[in-house]
């Protein structure tokens, strides 16, 4: 048994040798001898894009030149210095006038402007003057009549109690007078529509320069009535007289009014205050005012912010402008503008505002369309106080001073 055990033994230790040998001589096989240099393979030649007449001929060599055989250039002529340029004469040439400033235009005279613009009524004419004339024109003046003549004034807005003044007195002229031609008819209805209005009023502007400096002008009124155009058309009318003058662009609510402004003071030559939009406005009248002073100007025109009536807010603080305003000196004018058409309303707008400033004197705009020329009367005797100018048009020299008997003339025609 022994012998058996180391045989098997033998037989497992030769089996082992046999298979180590064999697996040696497959690595030996496999790796490269140690003396053999790698093998480098030359990279392929790029295929060429094929090529088109002589460039598809092959490259032939050209002859080459030594150094000595080669050319240099000749070396280029000197440059001559260049001349020295003359010397150009400096002239200084002064701005023209016109191309230093704007063209300053020269307004129309007023003197006799409202008889010039006589045709602008033509429209009132109708309305009250010729249709009194035509009326007074009957052989028989009844009852009837008369209160078609009361219907007349009524309707122009002469208001009821001047009405009813009027009618009294041509009821007794008429009576005295007896026969009626179409002149005396006519003398009469324009002696007594004189007499109405008023001819013994104040109509001057105050804008004469005193001691405590320039005369100031607060033009007021609610938007849409022409406020800040009267403001400029009047800057024109004192500048046609005589007068120097200053604006103040005080309305910094609407937009671009104080450019509306600038651009009719530069019209005429007068300067014009501004501050930014949404400013303060008293602080832009006081501003206005003490320029007005240092530059020694006749007449200072602020034009306030257009406020509607209905808000005490705002109407306050139109009278809080006038008391800064007054820091300076007084207050020489307060000019309410109304439009002429709006009749009767302009009546509750000119309450609310006397309440709050003191009015000296009415403009009334806009007469040259559908406005009644009663209005003058009524808003006379609303206010006490007169109307010193109208407005007939939207040409710059259309603000007229008022004159009674040139607008009655105007109203009942010829």
């Amino acid at each position: 048994m022994e012998y058996v055990i180391l045989a098997v033994v033998i037989a497992v230790i030769a089996i082992g040798a046999i298979a180590g040998l064999v697996v040696s001589g497959r690595r030996r096989q496999q790796l490269p001898p140690k003396s053999q240099a790698p093998v480098i393979t030359a990279p392929k030649p790029t295929p060429q894009e094929p090529q088109v007449g002589e460039e598809s001929a092959p490259p032939t060599e050209e002859p080459r030149r030594t150094v000595e055989e080669v050319e240099l250039p000749a070396e280029p002529p000197a440059a001559e210095a260049p001349e020295a340029p003359e010397a150009v004469e400096v002239v200084e040439v002064e701005p023209s006038e016109a191309e230093a400033a704007p063209a300053v235009e020269v307004p129309e005279p007023t003197a006799g402007r409202l008889v010039r613009l006589r045709s602008r009524l033509s429209r009132s004419q109708n309305s009250l003057g010729k249709g009194l004339l035509s009326l007074l024109s009957r052989e028989h003046l009844d009852e009837d009549t008369w209160e078609e003549i009361e219907d007349t004034l009524l309707t122009a807005d002469v208001g009821v109690a001047p009405t009813q003044e009027l009618v009294e007195r041509l009821r007794t002229r008429v009576k005295v007078l007896g026969t009626r031609t179409p002149s005396e008819l006519r003398g009469l209805l324009r002696e007594e529509l004189v007499e109405l209005i008023g001819k013994d009023a104040d109509r001057g502007v105050r804008s004469t320069k005193h001691e405590e400096g320039p005369a100031v002008v607060l033009v007021v009124g609610v938007n849409g009535v022409g406020k800040t155009t009267t403001t400029g058309k009047l800057a024109r009318v004192l500048v046609a007289d005589g007068r120097t003058v200053v604006l103040g662009a005080a309305d910094t609510f609407r937009a671009a009014a104080a450019d509306q402004l600038q651009t009719w003071g530069e019209r005429v030559g007068a300067r014009t205050v501004r501050g930014p939009e949404g400013g303060d406005p008293a602080s832009i009248a006081f501003d206005a005012v003490k320029e007005g002073i240092a530059e020694g100007v006749d007449t200072v025109l602020i034009d306030t912010a257009g406020r509607l009536h209905t808000k005490t807010g705002l109407m306050d603080e139109l009278g809080k402008v006038k008391r800064v305003v007054e820091k300076h000196g007084p207050v020489d004018e307060v000019l309410l503008v109304l439009d002429a058409t709006t009749g009767q309303n302009g009546l509750i707008q000119a309450r609310v505002f006397a309440e709050v400033v003191d009015i000296t004197g009415i403009v009334l705009t806009k007469l040259d369309g559908t406005a009644k020329g009663g209005i003058v009367v009524a808003v006379q005797r609303e206010l006490g106080v007169p109307v010193k100018l109208i407005g007939l048009g939207e040409g710059a020299d259309d603000l007229a001073p008022f004159e009674p008997g040139a607008f009655v003339d105007a109203l009942i025609g010829d």
